[in-house]
């Protein structure tokens, strides 16, 4: 298996006890998950989980006009697929690639047998289900009652969070369909952003340079977001 599919590069599959790994790394399926791949549909019925390793996953909703919002992201610290032992099977948003990598992936059938087993691997995916249900939550808020500035400040915050480094590949168009506002307002905020000296933008390739200032920029909805998720999945300092 691949470095960067390793099952400890997930802070989920990491933070199980060994008898729960010994059971799931060998059905884990390591997947390249290339920038733009649709993982489900919106009423798709799931056959697979997804728990990324160096990949960011964006849920978004789709109206429709075909307009789309994004209501979270999944990268490293959690799974795509909460719907499976939930007991939906399916759900209403769309799953696409926001940030090329890799996954591991495991049959829905295998996950509800680990999940049935009432152990700690139950408590994990419980935790982190409220831990996203709050990053849900505080996008709703954060879209209504806070500007443009603000809610790129706190987009890229969170992607930074689930990857190794300080630099992300994405277009201002994709950015602008995942907070679902228009193209210009984006390039207008990313430029203040870049006049202030925190990001450096070229051609779809952004370097945060500041990351202390790119927070104070923010809204609190980022702070909020990450302190319930420290709460939840404490396992998570331990594993970076």
């Amino acid at each position: 298996m691949l470095e960067s599919c390793s099952p400890d590069r997930n802070h989920l599959l990491a933070a199980l006890p060994d008898d729960a790994k010994r059971r799931i790394t060998p059905l884990l399926e390591p997947v390249h998950l290339p920038l733009g791949q649709v993982l489900y549909e919106a009423g798709d019925t799931l056959s697979h989980v997804y728990f990324p390793t160096d990949a960011i996953v964006s849920l978004l909703y789709v109206t429709e006009n075909g307009a789309s919002a994004e209501i979270s992201v999944v990268g490293n610290e959690g799974l795509v697929g909460i719907a499976v032992f939930m007991g939906g099977e399916s759900t209403t948003s769309r799953a696409i690639v926001q940030s090329a990598g890799h996954a591991l992936r495991l049959p829905v059938d295998q996950l509800k047998d680990e999940f049935n087993r009432h152990g700690e691997m139950l408590h994990l995916l419980l935790r982190y289900t409220q831990a996203l249900i709050t990053q849900m939550a505080q996008t709703a808020v954060c879209n209504r009652h806070h500007s443009i500035d603000q809610q790129l400040c706190r987009w890229l915050l969170l992607s930074l969070d689930r990857l190794p480094g300080n630099h992300l590949d994405m277009t201002q168009e994709l950015i602008a369909n995942m907070l679902g506002v228009r193209r210009e307002g984006v390039t207008e905020a990313a430029g203040k952003l870049h006049k202030l000296g925190v990001i450096e933008y070229r051609r779809g390739h952004i370097t945060v340079l500041d990351r202390p200032r790119l927070e104070q920029l923010s809204c609190e909805c980022y702070a909020v977001v990450k302190k319930e998720s420290d709460r939840l999945m404490p396992y998570r300092s331990t594993s970076q």
